[in-house]
């Protein structure tokens, strides 16, 4: 039986944190955008997906990561109704295509994108970041094949390897305890799940729902228990402003 694998992009966002502290010294933005800063223009702020990396978007990085398996039939990138870089952004690029059905939390666009593309219940999809776009071939080969054996979702993570403290508060940075790493993980994406099961998790969830995160969130509440494969260290995910040079270092 022929095993369909769909990836979904939910790219609907803007990266708050990361445009919080822009200075505008990263130029260079698709044709029809402003260069200014986004905190000195009175125009929209360019979502961070399609800030510049090595003269390419961010999101087409993200996107042609996915491309490299050629068993992922077609990758679905969902965004904002309003979006007015997308069509440049990913021009050219093959099976891919692009529907402006994103909402405002990331669970409500995962959920519009598995409707949008009117999957089988038993169609496997895999969530990608947009802002993940240093993802290795070979860590996402290994995902697929580890689900598919398994015939389980899962995710790829990694084991945490620094000390962990716990601050006070967000807003108190002092240390109020230290949190034992032991069978501690850091998620990833892509997170691969059957659509059909992820869709039901996803409204039984709820998807305004602060407590899902990230897709196997979703999962973990429905009563499922996501297989977590190890990952890489290339496939962070680019929050910070000065996390675009050091990806620039991976590309």
């Amino acid at each position: 039986m022929h095993t369909k694998l769909i990836a979904i992009v939910p790219a609907a966002g803007i990266g708050t944190r990361a445009l919080s502290a822009e200075s505008g010294r990263r130029n260079g933005w698709p044709t029809g955008a402003t260069q200014a800063s986004p905190r000195q223009s009175s125009a929209p702020p360019i979502p961070k997906q399609y800030w510049l990396l090595k003269g390419e978007p961010m999101l087409r990085w993200a996107v042609k990561a996915l491309l490299a398996d050629p068993r992922i039939a077609q990758v679905r990138v969902a965004v904002a109704a309003d979006d007015v870089w997308i069509d440049q952004a990913l021009a050219g690029l093959p099976r891919t295509v692009w529907r402006h059905c994103g909402g405002p939390t990331r669970a409500e666009t995962v959920m519009a994108a598995l409707q949008d593309a009117g999957l089988e219940e038993d169609d496997w999809v895999l969530i990608h970041d947009a802002a993940r776009p240093g993802l290795p071939a070979d860590a996402l080969s290994r995902l697929i094949d580890s689900c598919l054996a398994m015939n389980a979702g899962g995710l790829l993570a990694q084991r945490v390897a620094d000390t962990v403290k716990r601050a006070a508060s967000e807003q108190n940075a002092v240390v109020q305890s230290t949190v034992t790493r032991e069978g501690l993980w850091l998620a990833q994406t892509p997170q691969m799940f059957p659509a059909g099961r992820l869709c039901t998790a996803l409204s039984l969830a709820g998807v305004s729902n602060k407590d899902i995160t990230d897709e196997a969130s979703a999962m973990e509440l429905a009563g499922y228990a996501p297989k977590l494969i190890p990952g890489s260290a290339r496939n962070f995910k680019v929050t910070w402003p000065e996390d675009f040079d050091l990806m620039e270092k991976w590309l």
